[in-house]
């Protein structure tokens, strides 16, 4: 039988893959004509839907944070808000609200998530370049990183085994999405 603290150990080992994998995929972006996008919203929607909403938090916030911390500071703020909130309420649409309907949770979750990227993007370049016009010209982009980043947070999680692994790593039902751990980190 599997102790407590080995769990938290697991989940704790997970949620810092799903961060190391973030700040990675903050440094490498799709070049498209006039800029690139990034792939970081693919691992925070995929982390987001498997993890609770701390973890996702750490994921999604920090993650963010220190990938921008180190590749490029000046939005790093906005990223911590911006990527943090996203990846909590994926999670908790996804384990709370519609936890019997995980496949339709993740798809509206994803869906929410990608318009808090981009309204918060949007708002937050227009505070830190102080132009709202360098903030539309970019909202395009923001747009394409978002739903680039859902749908590739969905099909990794759908389909391929990656959910099938992380619910038998972390000893989950594979038939609901209640995690072990959201209600202790909500109340904490």
């Amino acid at each position: 039988m599997e102790r407590k603290s080995d769990l938290n150990v697991v989940r704790i080992a997970l949620t810092g893959v799903f961060m190391a994998m973030n700040i990675i995929s903050s440094s490498f972006g799709i070049p498209v004509p006039g800029g690139h996008l990034y792939l970081c919203d693919t691992v925070i929607c995929l982390a987001a839907i498997l993890l609770n909403p701390f973890e996702a938090f750490v994921v999604g916030g920090l993650g963010s944070y220190i990938g921008d911390l180190i590749f490029y500071p000046l939005p790093r703020h906005v990223s911590l808000a911006v990527h943090g909130l996203q990846a909590v309420v994926i999670s908790l649409i996804v384990h709370k609200l519609l936890k019997h309907k995980p496949r339709l949770a993740s798809g509206i979750a994803v869906f929410i998530g990608g318009i808090i990227m981009v309204v918060g993007y949007t708002l937050g370049k227009t505070f830190v370049y102080s132009t709202f016009e360098y903030a539309m010209i970019k909202l395009p982009y923001e747009i394409a990183q978002a739903v680039l980043g859902a749908v590739m947070g969905m099909i990794l999680c759908w389909k391929t085994p990656i959910r099938e692994r992380f619910l038998k790593i972390t000893g989950e039902n594979a038939n609901t999405t209640d995690l072990r751990g959201t209600e202790k980190c909500l109340k904490n």
